[in-house]
């Protein structure tokens, strides 16, 4: 098979050959139909966070992945070969991060990981779904335990932003955005947000009662706990900044409470698949070439890419 290796910060990834794994107990290989570049591996090249992968490297990136069994290990009843599936797990388990990923023709995969793909859903749409869609489900409607009819903040409309917005409309939410490019605008009202502002500040007038912050820059935690009303809730899922400068007083004068997000819960993937199968959720994806991977997660660096960089093996 062939991976992109990641041997340490600072350091480029490198094209390797290696055997296809063999699947032990409990297990299986899938080959690789989707794969989807999170800024999170962004943070693992530069050394933001490479200090908090549970396997030291050399590891092969890539948590959002997407594709069809070719081979099981004993004892595996519930999966066979030519099963479309996708990986989500927890940190136990989780492909990119505790072990090899999604950057690869091929990845084994702890079948504790694996959640069937709906034959209606693609495996671009599938590998999105379990971090942009589980993350941002499990923000909005875990963390943030949005209810239908409520008016909700959503600060930053990137990958995760974008797919936390149309969540919270297809929940029943009125939706109002704060972000700064304004290219991704209209993309955002066609996914039903109602308004768009270019700070955060600017949602105050709309008396919000949650808002989740995607984006994580601290000024942006600051001007959600000023934009939220009285006694509102506020969610952090984005780490833009590792801190943020927050008044104290005006959380606590405003009774606001201000939780964090890591990631979803048991069952957030199969809900958003759900959704994606019924037609009311798509998550905004260009795809690229396996070759394209270091590339691909460069443009993230950068900034300027809407949606998510789904990266496809021939």
């Amino acid at each position: 098979m062939k991976a992109w290796l990641f041997t340490g910060a600072h350091q480029p990834l490198q094209l390797i050959e290696r055997e296809t794994p063999r699947p032990g107990p409990g297990q299986a290989v899938i080959e690789v139909r989707g794969a989807g570049l999170c800024h999170s591996d962004v943070g693992v090249l530069d050394g933001t966070i490479t200090d908090m992968l549970p396997m030291k490297p050399p590891l092969i990136l890539g948590h959002e992945v997407a594709g069809v069994v070719v081979e099981v290990g004993p004892e595996v009843s519930a999966f066979r070969v030519g099963d479309r599936v996708v990986a989500s797990g927890d940190e136990a388990f989780c492909p990119g991060w505790s072990a090899d990923g999604g950057y690869a023709t091929h990845c084994l995969l702890s079948t504790t990981c694996m959640v069937r793909l709906p034959d209606a859903v693609d495996f671009v749409q599938g590998a999105a779904a379990t971090d942009a869609g589980q993350t941002s489900y499990g923000a909005v409607m875990g963390t943030g335990g949005l209810r239908a009819g409520q008016r909700v903040g959503i600060v930053g409309l990137g990958g995760l932003g974008m797919t936390g917005a149309r969540i919270a409309v297809v929940n029943g939410a009125q939706v109002y955005a704060a972000e700064p490019r304004r290219e991704a605008w209209d993309t955002a009202r066609a996914q039903g947000v109602l308004e768009v502002v270019d700070d955060v500040l600017g949602l105050a007038p709309y008396e919000l009662d949650l808002i989740v912050d995607f984006a994580g820059f601290g000024v942006t935690t600051a001007g959600a706990i000023s934009a939220v009303r009285s006694g509102g809730l506020v969610v952090q899922v984005g780490l833009g900044r590792g801190e943020a400068t927050i008044s104290t007083a005006e959380l606590v004068a405003k009774s606001v409470t201000l939780r964090g997000s890591k990631g979803g819960r048991p069952g957030d993937t199969e809900a958003v698949l759900a959704h994606m199968q019924k037609g009311e959720l798509a998550i905004q994806a260009t795809t690229i070439d396996f070759e394209e991977i270091p590339a691909g997660l460069d443009r993230l660096e950068r900034g300027g890419v809407i949606g998510r960089l789904v990266a496809q093996p021939t």
